[in-house]
């Protein structure tokens, strides 16, 4: 056995150990709580058009593209092996501010969009990309994670080492390479002396310490199920930001004034993982009030949040306040990422259709509407919402924002329909497919929309004999006298906006439900200080205007409220009112616009 493994006798003493740290910790529960709703695997939906479908294929093929080597030469360089290929640069590099982060998160997003789309090349690039991985880990195990000269000690160790166990956890489960659970426990292992004895808390975007203990849970909760290793599961127990966190939230109280924006709302989704887990329903409840309070006291209209990567005080008037003194408003890719995986597991926990709302908000808005990347390391990180906006790179190669730029994409493909107990839960509406079985019954679901240019969707089910279940489908809060047919005919079914519509009889193939969700344009103030400040909506898409060159200081004349019905179509997506044109800020290009008007 070689100096990289983990010997029986060092993993019995490892497991000794995290026995004897565990003992004071609450018992973990043999068997998870009940979700209401199951997530399906990612081979079980198919996007076949619209918007998210277009950006799928592009980020699909732009991670492709990326080079091998290019990826690799940092983890080579360090561990004094031949690297082949041009510097990555920005971030990335060996003396980059973290060398060589986001790998793992490449990994992850291919592996999720091979097994999302069945696509060989996807897989095949995660072999290789693991298999050149591997030698660079050193006879210790620790190569990759020694901070070049220019850091401090342990600065970004676990910030890196985070991504690490997300590639190594999709590699594993999603493209069946058998040698990436190895490498999560050998990471680990080289890992583990540098690690920090407690968690800690980050305060603001530039306040020290930055090295992240607190995102690490949910993974290493995932990785202590893929692997048996103990010490996964201590870790987890030890970075869960409970003090700090989870625990005033869970008492109904607000800890995030002041916090850094995206690191607190991802680490929520070690919350989900600990209630999953170990079954204490306090992760549920402090996940709930984060989410109230997110939507209600930090939220832009896009679904954005975190000024300046830090969260306002409410109350206050200081997202009207931000529109004049910053132009990043939301660190995009890498929030949207925590934000659709919180509404996900609340509406796994709960189905509730107020967390698929919110979901729908966030990609639409943020994901979506973010600039597409270049071919040379240049990503979006900050959308802007001040006047007179465009979209632009960040001033660094590679951030962070391009491994959760992929990540956010893949996962497209999980926000669309839920399964429950008794049927299947349809959360979104774009063209797709999906494919599940309910009581050995193999069961295909088409939709057909041009939604959000259009309000009908058509949901035809085709199973393979006749079989009875349920379908529950969302009915947004910003829908007003939605309708439904079956074959044809009206149904007497409650069609509440905000609530859920269920159909339960037995289903043959060729029945189709006609869904009609009207849009209308609506207001939305910025904060509870300045509601005459207000971004325009329509269903669950932020309208923009554009190039608003004759009026720099955003005094745009809109419609009131209650006369947005002014605004004249020209094109599908594209409304005229005054001397303005607005259209989906998912849809602007290169131009520039205004997110928020003086009414």
């Amino acid at each position: 056995m070689t100096s990289n493994s983990i010997t029986r006798r060092s993993f019995l003493k490892t497991a000794s150990a995290a026995a004897a740290m565990t003992a004071s910790r609450p018992p973990v529960a043999l068997d998870p709580p009940r979700e209401v709703l199951q997530q399906l695997p990612y081979g079980a939906v198919t996007l076949t058009g619209g918007p998210f479908k277009e950006h799928y294929d592009r980020i699909h093929a732009h991670y492709l593209s990326l080079s091998n080597d290019r990826l690799l030469k940092v983890y080579r360089q360090r561990a004094g092996l031949p690297s082949p290929g041009p510097d990555m640069g920005g971030w990335y590099d060996v003396n980059g501010f973290v060398p060589g982060h986001a790998l793992g998160q490449y990994i992850s997003g291919l592996a999720r969009i091979g097994a999302a789309t069945g696509d060989p090349a996807c897989h095949a690039k995660v072999r290789e990309l693991v298999a050149g991985f591997a030698p660079t880990l050193g006879p210790d195990n620790q190569s990759i994670l020694r901070p070049p000269p220019h850091n401090p000690p342990n600065l970004w160790t676990c910030y890196t080492l985070d991504k690490h166990f997300a590639g190594l956890i999709d590699a594993a489960t999603l493209s069946n390479v058998s040698e990436a659970r190895d490498l999560l426990n050998r990471v680990l292992a080289g890992a583990q002396p540098l690690l920090p004895a407690q968690g800690r808390d980050r305060i603001g975007k530039k306040d020290p310490p930055y090295d992240e203990t607190f995102v690490m849970p949910e993974n290493l909760f995932t990785a202590a199920e893929l692997t048996g290793n103990p010490v996964f599961l201590e870790l987890a127990h030890r970075y869960l930001l409970d003090r700090e966190l989870f625990n005033p939230l869970a008492a109904g109280d607000d800890p995030f004034p002041g916090q850094h924006a995206y690191s607190h709302v991802i680490a929520l989704s070690s919350g989900a993982k600990a209630y999953l887990t170990l079954g204490d329903t306090r992760y549920q409840r402090s996940l709930e009030n984060a989410f109230t309070l997110l939507t209600t006291t930090q939220q832009f209209a896009s679904g954005g949040w975190g000024p300046n990567e830090t969260f306002i005080t409410p109350h206050r008037g200081e997202l009207y306040a931000s529109l004049s003194s910053t132009v990043d408003h939301f660190e995009t890719p890498c929030g949207a990422y925590a934000a659709t995986k919180l509404a996900r597991y609340l509406l796994r926990f709960t189905a509730d259709p107020r967390y698929g709302d919110n979901l729908e908000r966030v990609l639409y808005n943020t994901i979506l509407a973010a600039r597409f990347p270049d071919s040379d390391g240049d990503y979006p990180y900050y959308s802007t919402y001040s006047p007179a906006a465009k979209k632009v790179f960040y001033q660094k190669k590679w951030p962070c924002c391009s491994g959760t730029l992929v990540q956010t994409v893949a996962d497209y493909v999980l926000n669309l329909y839920f399964q429950s107990p008794d049927g299947l839960f349809v959360n979104l509406y774009t063209p797709s497919e999906v494919r599940w079985t309910h009581h050995g019954t193999a069961i295909t679901l088409t939709q057909k929309t041009a939604f959000p240019a259009a309000d009908r969707a058509s949901i035809a089910i085709k199973p393979s004999s006749p079989t009875d279940f349920t379908l529950t489908l969302r009915i947004p809060a910003w829908t007003a006298q939605p309708t439904l047919t079956l074959n044809g005919k009206p149904q007497s079914v409650a069609l509440k906006p905000g609530a859920t519509a269920s159909l339960t009889r037995r289903w043959t193939s060729g029945d189709t439900i006609e869904l009609t969700l009207p849009q209308s344009f609506r207001t939305e103030s910025i904060d509870d200080q300045h509601l005459s400040t207000a971004a325009l909506m329509r269903g669950p898409v932020q309208y923009v205007a554009l190039d608003p060159t004759v009026n720099k200081t955003n005094e745009v004349q809109m419609p009131r409220p209650s006369l947005t019905r002014d605004l004249k179509p020209v094109a599908p997506q594209s409304y005229i009112g005054g001397a303005q044109t607005f259209i989906p800020l998912y849809t602007v290009q290169s131009e520039t616009y205004d997110t928020y008007f003086n009414l």
